[in-house]
């Protein structure tokens, strides 16, 4: 599975039931004896392809003029170029500060 369909993918209401009652669960317990030794290592091709999640913040509508060929760049990287200028300002932002997220 790509990490295209993973960012578009909808949970069913199942799932969603499902994940609140694992996370729930997990909440109240202590997983400091977890033995990891068994799990292995990732290869460089699934860490390059891993997906970075952030925090889902509340959106506010802008209207903002870009240069067509900036445009195009980021529509030419695939869907979602709306959110990947979120992204790229968001790290800009993050970078300018010190990496601390406010």
């Amino acid at each position: 599975m790509s990490s295209e369909a993973i960012r578009n993918r909808v949970a069913t209401d199942n799932e969603r039931l499902a994940l609140r009652r694992v996370s729930k669960r997990q909440r109240g317990s202590d997983d400091s004896d977890i033995d990891f030794g068994e799990i292995p290592s990732l290869t460089g091709e699934q860490l390059a392809n891993l997906v970075k999640l952030r925090e889902t913040n509340r959106k506010v509508p802008v209207s903002v003029r870009l240069d067509a060929q900036v445009v195009e760049w980021l529509k030419s990287k695939g869907q979602g170029h709306l959110t990947r200028i979120n992204d790229i300002l968001t790290k800009l932002m993050e970078a300018e500060r010190g990496g601390i997220p406010r």
